[in-house]
């Protein structure tokens, strides 16, 4: 969840969304508010360990793919302090405040009127706010992700464990092995896939420089699809730029860990872009490789 030489991953801080709600603002880079189209799909709020300080609240997206294992982002697992907190409401909130839950020990201080944050993280005892319901589980790291340190093993894959009750919501299902190498290049160019999650907004400011930037709110589920454009046994990158004429935008921030849909399968985990304003290139794990499915099996046989 650190930001990398030329690639940036799209976990994002929550402490740091902002309320700058524009009604009718397209979602991502381009797309559409999801609705109830892909229920399974969730927002994950947790902590996570941050270099010289106490741990800070993060949120990203994951998928449901058995009735007590969500998959994301090996980004999104690594270090978490606690457990993670997990919502499958597609609106979380329209504009600031979002009133999503804090730890016990992560208190305001009146001096700074800011949340220093939390040694201890989410105990599972927290309840969602606002009416929403909270489920909590463990977070588990792929052996082998390499933290972006080894760009032909990324390994970026994570899975959260619920400790109960299940959701009742349907699991997403995994594409079988190697499916995505049946769409390489030339096929790739002309393949969208569909990817959801609970990003942050690229849009023009109201005021000031009209340079489109990332905004927070409304958070809510969001959709879009993206062509592909460069595939490796790993990863397979697509054209997030909203003005690409074959696709519909890509993903921003928050939306690690959230799934790329294929056929009905579910072919991906977001893991990075490019650009700070999300118009770029996306870069997406591979969930139908054999390091990562035989991993995987091991959670959603149990």
């Amino acid at each position: 969840m650190r930001p990398l030489t030329r690639l940036i991953v799209a976990a994002v801080a929550a402490a740091a969304i902002t309320a700058s709600a524009i009604p009718g603002a397209q979602a991502i880079t381009g797309g559409e508010r999801d609705g109830a189209r892909h229920p399974n799909v969730a927002m994950l709020l947790f902590y996570g360990e941050e270099p010289g300080g106490l741990p800070q609240r993060f949120r990203c997206s994951g998928t449901l793919i058995s009735p007590t294992v969500i998959l994301t982002a090996g980004h999104c697992t690594d270090g978490t302090v606690g457990k993670t907190l997990v919502f499958f409401d597609s609106v979380i909130a329209e504009e600031a405040p979002s009133e999503l839950p804090r730890a016990a020990d992560d208190i305001e201080d009146p001096a700074t009127e800011t949340f220093p944050g939390s040694a201890l993280g989410f105990t599972g005892a927290e309840s969602g706010g606002k009416g929403r319901t909270a489920y909590f589980g463990t977070a588990f790291t792929h052996p082998g992700y390499s933290n972006f340190t080894d760009r032909n093993d990324w390994n970026d894959v994570g899975v959260i464990v619920l400790s109960g009750p299940e959701p009742g919501i349907t699991p997403a299902t995994l594409a079988p092995v190697n499916y995505l190498s049946t769409f390489a290049q030339p096929a790739l160019n002309k393949t969208l896939i569909t990817f959801v999650g609970y990003g942050t907004e690229v849009r023009k400011p109201t005021s000031g420089p009209q340079k489109p930037q990332p905004f927070s709110y409304p958070l809510v589920r969001r959709v879009t699809d993206a062509n592909g454009q460069k595939l490796t046994d790993q990863i397979v990158q697509v054209n997030g730029n909203p003005s690409n004429v074959i696709g519909g935008g890509g993903t921003c921030f928050g939306d690690s860990g959230g799934p790329g849909f294929l056929n009905g399968f579910q072919v991906t985990v977001t893991s990075y872009g490019f650009t700070d304003n999300c118009r770029y290139i996306d870069g997406h794990q591979r969930v139908d490789i054999p390091v990562v499915h035989d991993w995987i099996a091991g959670f959603t046989a149990r």
